[in-house]
């Protein structure tokens, strides 16, 4: 199965950048298990991105306040419910997902999503805050245990034939 790890954030704007950074370490080890994409867009302008792949892992920041900074959070589609966005630029991932049905693309039917509390995802500067920072490899190992998970789901493998697995760091 085909599998994006969709990693979300601006580099520009503190802890927001966390899920970039993740990317450039996911991208490290993953090897052809999975493609691996940043973006700092949003709303409808992501659909692109995630068609064509069967499931999906999305990595980006949260600031929900309700957990300590470096937290991770794990959700799924089905956790987020139904939305009503705004407008186009607000659009969020039940939008996206509804959209590609009603034009029947290939989108991911699998999809998880791993938050990262953070404390400052709006100033502007470069550079993670500290409880942020120390997250950080937790946070791209757990996402190389979900892909490690997937893979192992997805690939049958004849009686005593190893199976293929992800390179840890």
């Amino acid at each position: 199965m085909k599998t994006l790890v969709l990693c979300l954030g601006n580099d520009i704007l503190t802890d927001d950048a966390a899920g970039l950074l993740a990317a450039r370490e996911l991208r490290k080890r993953v090897g052809d298990s999975a493609e691996v994409r940043e973006s700092s867009e949003s709303g409808f302008a992501l659909l692109d991105l995630m068609t064509g792949f069967e499931r999906m892992l999305i990595i980006d920041s949260i600031r929900t306040g309700a957990y300590p900074p470096g937290t991770i959070l794990e959700f799924h589609a089905e956790d987020l419910g139904e939305v009503a966005a705004p407008s186009p630029h607000y659009a969020g991932l039940p939008e996206l997902i509804a959209l590609a049905r009603r034009l029947d693309l290939l989108f991911p039917t699998e999809i998880a999503i791993l938050a990262l509390e953070v404390k400052d995802p709006f100033t502007i500067g470069e550079g993670l805050t500290g409880d942020v920072e120390s997250a950080l490899e937790a946070l791209v190992e757990r996402a190389m245990g979900k892909l490690r998970c997937w893979l192992e789901e997805s690939t049958p493998s004849p009686p005593d034939t190893p199976r293929a697995t992800l390179k840890s760091a």
